[in-house]
């Protein structure tokens, strides 16, 4: 299993950075350059507990589908979300959300596991996590900037 942590300090409200983390458009803006959409479930606006949304996005020259549902949420101070289909063979992605002095600390933790035995962990291992890692660090860039706007 692979886990990568992040840290993101934005200087807004807890409560507009957490909405902004889960809003289907915001995502779409952050992953413009994989054109990833979401196309079935919740497909814009915010999405709650035990919404699923399903995204199509262009990863290493294939369009991809990933259906994620979110299992768990304690407004304004986490949330999750699960792959339910998907590429992977477990995919699971946890936000924290904690305001000191009007600075929210984002802090993301993403586990995965890769299928096809040795073979996937040699793709994770040369390719894969630095993609993800790539992936949030632009779509937490996009969250930062449209919070920091907001305010």
């Amino acid at each position: 299993m692979t886990t990568i942590h992040l840290t993101t300090k934005i200087k807004a409200p807890k409560q507009t950075v957490f909405d902004a983390s889960r809003n289907i458009d915001i995502h779409q803006q952050s992953a413009s350059p994989t054109n990833e959409k979401a196309i079935a479930g919740v497909t814009f606006g915010l999405i709650n507990l035990n919404e699923t949304v399903t995204w199509r996005g262009k990863h290493f020259g294939f369009y991809l589908t990933h259906k994620s549902k979110i299992t768990a949420m304690d407004f304004y101070d986490y949330f999750v979300d699960e792959m339910e289909e998907g590429k992977f063979k477990t995919f699971r992605h946890e936000h924290f959300f904690e305001e000191e002095n009007g600075v929210t600390i984002m802090k993301d933790k993403l586990q995965y596991e890769t299928p096809f035995g040795i073979f996937g962990e040699l793709f994770d291992i040369l390719f894969l996590e630095k993609h993800l890692t790539q992936f949030l660090l632009e779509r937490n860039k996009v969250l930062k900037e449209v919070s920091e706007k907001q305010i």
